[in-house]
């Protein structure tokens, strides 16, 4: 947004409105960064180490207990990866073997919360979106929107 439109969309705040009918710009580059993160947070896998994460530090292999279903090397992977994005810390003890153990940085922290936030929308959810799957799959789609909006 240039100077010009900032001043213009300051006068249009301090008469009391904004046309929303405007659309802000915003750079294709800006959206492919937000694209990649949310892909990474959003997967299943960091959904659920974050959620283990944010009681207490845990042990790799006190990760792997909690997750059903991930394999060691799908767990290495999204451990990689969340720390590459700060969301997690690695902190080695030397001892034999090696102890690991893995933490929610601030930031893993501030992520914590819409995602719990997020699952619990699901959880609250569920029957709606168990009978609209079970619509769509028997083949009335059109039945779907109507029954979500109800809830």
């Amino acid at each position: 947004m240039d100077a010009r439109a900032r001043r213009k969309a300051a006068q249009k705040c301090d008469q009391g409105y904004i046309d929303v009918t405007e659309t802000p710009q915003h750079q294709t580059s800006d959206c492919l960064k937000v694209s990649r993160v949310l892909s990474r947070i959003g997967d299943k896998w960091s959904v659920l180490v974050i959620m283990l994460l944010r009681a207490q530090p845990r042990r790799f292999s006190e990760l792997k207990r909690g997750i059903d279903g991930i394999s060691q090397r799908m767990l290495s992977l999204t451990l990689r990866n969340l720390e590459r994005d700060g969301l997690v810390s690695r902190k080695v003890t030397p001892s034999i073997p090696p102890r690991v153990d893995y933490a929610l940085t601030g930031l893993g922290r501030s992520l914590a919360e819409p995602v719990e936030a997020l699952g619990a929308w699901a959880f609250a959810h569920m029957a709606q979106i168990d009978a609209a799957q079970a619509r769509y799959d028997a083949g009335r789609p059109e039945d779907v929107a109507p029954a979500l909006a109800e809830g």
